[in-house]
């Protein structure tokens, strides 16, 4: 049953929504949405109080592994955290709270998938699949969405598809797909690709990017036939966004909880 799914975005040790697309190895093009006055230790204390599973932390760069230790911290065995995580640390950051590690760049070594690479991290969380999250956030090119690493600003060449998930399904638990060019643009969620993630995808997976109202949640319930779940993120009051409420949020998983 789709829920909703809240983050921690950390970039230079603060909590911050960005625009995806801008972000980069300098700060000349980033355009920020908000930046939080509260560390990040705030959030995982709330997202503790209303029991919100799933909440993943993202290190967006260098700078932001203290922060991403205060989260957990807050709600040891509550975050998924990714962000530059590598068979090497990927352990670490189970030991220090963390409930699954989320893998990215390192499994695109020159931007070309590796199994090699993806069967490292898992023989570094002794085998246990249930602890690792592989993430898929992808940009569209030439009419198919294909995976983007090293802040979403590199192509890679994996196609995110049907054979794709099969390939990756047996060895993680779940997946974490970013629409990066609609991440903090508050455009709508990418219909298409929700849709598509429903049909493919047998292990639980987690959208993010463009949501904008709490309809969001129902739009991304129907499509996927209740497979995905919805990260919102700029769009929330308490990451200065002014077209959803974080409570009201709570309460549609309570809703859900309910039927």
């Amino acid at each position: 049953m789709t829920r909703f799914r809240p983050c921690i975005d950390l970039h230079t040790g603060q909590v911050k929504q960005i625009v995806g697309g801008t972000l980069s190895d300098t700060s000349f093009n980033l355009k920020t949405n908000h930046v939080s006055k509260f560390p990040a230790s705030h959030f995982g204390e709330i997202y503790r109080k209303h029991r919100l599973k799933g909440a993943h932390v993202i290190m967006l760069g260098p700078g932001n592994e203290l922060a991403a230790q205060e989260a957990l911290e807050a709600w040891p065995g509550g975050f998924q955290v990714g962000g530059g995580i590598t068979a090497e640390n990927a352990r670490q950051w189970i030991d220090r709270g963390a409930e699954k590690v989320i893998v990215t760049s390192y499994l695109f070594p020159v931007a070309r998938f590796s199994l090699d690479n993806l069967k490292a991290v898992l023989k570094a969380l002794n085998g246990n699949e249930e602890k690792l999250v592989v993430d898929l956030s992808c940009r569209r090119f030439g009419g198919r969405w294909m995976v983007a690493m090293n802040k979403w600003q590199t192509l890679t060449n994996m196609e995110v598809n049907c054979e794709s998930i099969r390939l990756l399904e047996p060895y993680c638990s779940e997946f974490l797909i970013h629409a990066a060019d609609n991440e903090g643009l508050q455009s709508g969620v990418d219909e298409e690709l929700v849709i598509k993630l429903g049909q493919w995808c047998t292990i639980p997976v987690t959208y993010a990017g463009g949501a904008r109202h709490l309809e969001d949640l129902d739009v991304v319930k129907r499509l996927s036939a209740g497979k995905v779940d919805l990260t919102i993120g700029s769009a929330l009051d308490v990451f200065g966004g002014g077209s959803v409420k974080f409570d009201d949020c709570v309460r549609w998983n309570q809703q859900q909880d309910m039927q």
